[in-house]
């Protein structure tokens, strides 16, 4: 039996196309999921993975499989379609799985042979004895599983030129925060991986770069950081040898043994939602948890710089406090806190989330034709109406705020900061470049977004 899974690419990111541009290498992360499915996948099924962010194949000359499994995020949910309809034409079963399925099982149901929401480990060996003897259902729900039965993924699976690897460790978050699917899909129970495991597969990785992809690797309780400590002090003792970059939350400053641990373990850089420059704007989002004990957000950064570990600081923009100039503050608030990189992101209502549930309440869901407009939710374009900015306005401040900080003259401060105080230079300079490259593709891709907008009379709308 053949079996190919299939992670669809989206036309309008042009970050992720390895092939366009040499900077986006830096920027694509394997489908770990897939990768863990295969790594279910009992052994007498041929299976292969194909990342259409490297580049879409020619399915058609490719062998005839017995099944696909296709997952996608809902920006990804048209390409989804697509290819699946490639394959049903033939007469091969389709089962799609991933966030999108599990959030808008409905709308994926239409277009599938089968759906599986939650986390798939757990029924995916009965959706493929079901395919083999012919009688595949059409809704599997995985639940949430438990992770100290989680085996490795087939990480011998994708081919080489992918810069990072990837792994997880953890499992759900308790944050909640507003914008945020990973609490309807993973659940706010923090669930951990068996140490062990952990490690045993870091050694399966080939590249040396590591993208831990966790939603929060540390955690926000005192035992979520005994484990973690666990945890790096096994990498460290394990001599790895891997470079790693992980989300976390801006707690990890609070703890200097934390941190010196991390780094033996190979921590290279840290991903941290700030997410608002305001308290207003934490409140709305649910995020009270940067502000808790009067945080000094540029000494915490400063903390975690001075272990050599560099810092990405990302930001939301779209906020009901958010006006004009939004941008600009952004950008000097990350400017300000001293962070390495900053991404900054549009309010996007996701399926699943309670942003989701109020804004479509509230007649706010500015793009509604789905499945069609799925495209543009990427995080990357404006999909709401915004209560103080149109579409124009709020694609503007996005912008400005790149150009603010991705300056060149910027730039090279950040960077001879870092060589002064040995931070990782030239990781830091070929970071900068990669963001700055991207923010200008952005800024082409916001040129056709506004025209395409203005074209169905979106370009002004706002709430107010």
């Amino acid at each position: 039996m053949r079996l190919s899974l299939i992670n669809p690419s989206n036309p309008l990111v042009s970050i992720v196309r390895v092939k366009e541009n040499r900077w986006n290498r830096y920027r694509v992360w394997k489908p770990l999921n897939l990768m863990v499915l295969a790594g279910v996948t009992p052994p007498d099924w041929e299976t292969s993975i194909v990342d259409e962010n490297l580049g879409a194949p020619d399915y058609a000359a490719m062998p005839r499989p017995d099944l696909v499994g296709i997952t996608a995020f809902a920006s990804q949910a048209n390409r989804a379609y697509e290819v699946a309809a490639h394959f049903q034409q033939l007469g091969v079963p389709v089962v799609m799985g991933g966030i999108h399925a599990t959030t808008c099982v409905g709308e994926v149901m239409q277009r599938v042979d089968a759906v599986v929401t939650g986390e798939a480990e757990a029924v995916w060996p009965q959706v493929l004895d079901d395919v083999r003897h012919g009688s595949l259902k059409r809704r599997y729900d995985g639940g949430r599983v438990e992770l100290d039965g989680v085996l490795p993924a087939r990480h011998d699976l994708l081919p080489t030129g992918y810069v990072f690897g990837a792994i997880q460790t953890t499992r759900g978050c308790p944050l909640s925060c507003s914008f945020c699917s990973v609490t309807a899909v993973n659940g706010a129970h923090y669930r951990q991986r068996p140490i062990a495991d952990v490690v045993r597969e870091f050694r399966m990785i080939r590249e040396k770069g590591v993208l831990v992809v966790d939603d929060n690797l540390i955690g926000t309780r005192p035992e979520h950081i005994a484990r973690a400590k666990d945890l790096f002090c096994a990498m460290a003792e394990a001599n790895l040898r891997k470079q790693w970059i992980a989300q976390v939350t801006i707690n990890f400053a609070d703890d200097e043994e934390l941190m010196s641990l991390a780094v033996r373990a190979g921590c290279r850089g840290v991903f941290i939602g700030f997410e608002s420059p305001t308290a207003e704007g934490l409140g709305e989002l649910g995020k009270k948890f940067n502000l808790l004990g009067d945080r000094d957000l540029r000494a915490s950064v400063r903390r975690i710089q001075h272990h050599k570990i560099l810092v990405v600081g990302s930001f939301v923009i779209g906020l009901d406090v958010d006006g004009p100039g939004i941008g600009r503050h952004v950008a000097e608030t990350a400017t300000r806190y001293g962070v390495n990189n900053l991404n900054t992101l549009f309010l996007t209502p996701l399926p699943g989330t309670r942003l989701w549930d109020q804004l479509k309440s509230e007649d706010r869901i500015l793009l509604n034709e789905f499945p069609a407009d799925w495209k543009h939710y990427t995080l990357g374009f404006p999909v709401a109406r915004y209560r103080h900015l149109t579409v124009d306005d709020s694609i503007d401040e996005v912008d400005a705020c790149n150009r603010a900080f991705y300056s060149l003259p910027q730039i090279v401060r950040r960077v001879g900061r870092d060589l002064w105080g040995r931070r990782q230079p030239l990781r830091s300079l070929v970071s900068n470049l990669a963001y700055r490259n991207n923010a200008r593709l952005s800024c082409m891709a916001h040129a056709d977004f506004k025209r395409e907008q203005g074209s169905r009379g979106n370009g002004g709308t706002s709430q107010t």
